[in-house]
């Protein structure tokens, strides 16, 4: 193993564990981290997509066993969102364009997010309400297409609208999320099959990072840490990688 496959692995293992507190499959940060080691833009989708996948499956489960998981609020959004995410897969932008998307789009959902979480008083007690049939089947297109385009999963661009909209708690929304993250990933992987030769080789070890990482981290997000400190963590996160991935 190389010094740069090592440091890789580490930066990996670190990132899926800190996405899967909150959520999520990390797919933004190996993104950034790749964009910041010179990976091309099809490496990087298709690299991330991998590890997104497999972190996803992860949190799905532990959420799962840890009675966070609520299928009434997955299914809406995944019905149109698996084959738009897809179909976003098939498709692949220039460089110039990858980064700057991505970037731009993760940074008005940290501020989002920070919104939320700086504004706990004011919605304390709100109860979350089940979300319109339809606007939840338009939501999980539009983000299963951008998701697919950009290989970054899903999940870090419905959080801030679940919670914006008041259609879960921050714990129920980690939990959605990570299905949501589960199902794009496979489904864009999926329809990404032409750029398959350019993940690269030391994949394998690089799974197994953020197995390690991803699995604690759903666990402690799971159970222990709480719902303010969720939207503060992901706002963080989400802020991060959008300014690398611009700069």
């Amino acid at each position: 193993m190389d010094s740069q496959t090592l440091l890789l692995s580490i930066a990996f293992l670190i990132t899926a564990l800190i996405y899967a507190a909150v959520g999520q499959a990390g797919a933004s940060g190996y993104i950034a981290i790749m964009g910041l080691a010179g990976f091309g833009p099809l490496a990087m989708k298709t690299t991330a997509l991998s590890l997104n996948l497999l972190v996803a499956a992860i949190g799905t489960v532990l959420f799962l066993r840890a009675g966070r998981l609520s299928w009434r609020n997955v299914w809406p959004f995944a019905i149109l969102g698996f084959p738009f995410s897809m179909l976003g897969g098939a498709l692949h932008l220039p460089e110039s364009v990858y980064f700057p998307l991505v970037g731009v789009v993760l940074i008005l959902s940290a501020l989002q997010m920070a919104r939320t979480a700086l504004s706990g008083k004011r919605t304390r007690g709100v109860s979350p309400v089940t979300p319109p049939f339809t606007a939840a089947l338009a939501t999980g297109a539009v983000i299963g297409f951008v998701s697919g385009t950009t290989g970054t999963g899903g999940g870090v661009f419905l959080a801030p609208i679940i919670l914006t909209m008041h259609w879960g708690t921050p714990r129920q929304t980690a939990a959605t999320t990570a299905v949501y993250n589960l199902m794009n990933s496979f489904a864009a992987l999926i329809g990404a099959y032409a750029a398959w030769d350019h993940i690269p080789s030391t994949l394998p070890v690089w799974l197994v990072a953020v197995a390690v990482g991803g699995t604690i981290g759903a666990y402690i997000g799971s159970r222990y840490l709480s719902d303010r400190w969720l939207r503060g963590l992901l706002s963080i996160l989400l802020l991060m990688s959008g300014v690398k991935l611009i700069w």
